[in-house]
């Protein structure tokens, strides 16, 4: 099935439970996955960065993360069925894991983060197999190192928190020197929530996609990188009138 082009990115028709399974069913099947939750700040730099593009159009799966990418879908006339939020996400990976036996792997976030946030899953899911948990060096300088410590590790699925772009990047640059890795997929700030660093937004706020007011409200410095949000806006109405 045709993917959802939301200026230039294409997404992965999938909401948060189909997201779920299809995750679950590829790892079931042994295929290797790549998997990139995207918001409109990362559409925004895939406009100006063709590498990150590339990444995205190779990846196995494009999942949206955010109610901008779903309004947008909507407003270019191509509705996605859903959104699947990143924490959700991971919190749904993590609960197949510990029903399948398939060992974790937390890399990324400041150093001692996703030993935390180990602790706390393990608390949530006393089953669940982490293999390891490393903050690693996202930069090319400390692929080494990392890669090396991941592979002695041998998970089978990979959830890096270097923040976008950069774990995505990692990813690409890396994966294929992890013969064990059979998903691998970026989550930005999950592992601060999941450690309990950063708050998690009440479950209203979730409910109706405020997310990112709530934390811009909580972190008035975010609007540096929010700041792509009226620009997006724009663009996905020049699309719409251009369609």
């Amino acid at each position: 099935m045709s993917r959802v082009d939301v200026l230039g990115v294409g997404f992965d028709r999938l909401d948060l439970g189909a997201s779920a399974r299809a995750l679950a069913d590829r790892l079931e099947r042994g295929e290797r996955t790549i998997a990139i939750t995207a918001n409109p700040e990362f559409v925004m730099h895939s406009r100006r960065d063709a590498d990150l593009r590339a990444i995205a159009a190779a990846a196995d799966l494009v999942l949206a993360d955010g109610t901008g990418i779903l309004l947008a879908s909507r407003i270019l006339g191509d509705p996605l069925p859903g959104r699947a939020p990143g924490r959700k996400l991971v919190d749904l990976l993590v609960a197949d894991a510990e029903a399948t036996g398939a060992p974790l792997f937390l890399l990324g976030a400041a150093p001692g983060v996703a030993e935390r946030a180990a602790e706390r899953i393990r608390a949530r899911h006393p089953r669940v197999r982490i293999a390891g948990t490393y903050a690693g060096d996202a930069s090319p300088a400390g692929d080494d190192e990392t890669v090396a410590r991941v592979a002695a590790a041998a998970p089978r699925v990979l959830l890096v928190a270097y923040g976008m772009p950069a774990q995505e990047r990692w990813i690409a640059r890396n994966v294929a020197r992890l013969p064990s890795v059979r998903v691998a997929i970026g989550v930005g700030g999950v592992l601060d929530q999941l450690a309990g660093v950063a708050r998690v937004p009440p479950a209203p706020v979730h409910a109706v996609g405020l997310e990112w007011l709530w934390r811009l409200l909580r972190d008035p410095r975010r609007w540096r990188r929010q700041r792509v949000l009226p620009a997006f806006v724009f663009y996905v109405l020049l699309e719409r009138l251009a369609r």
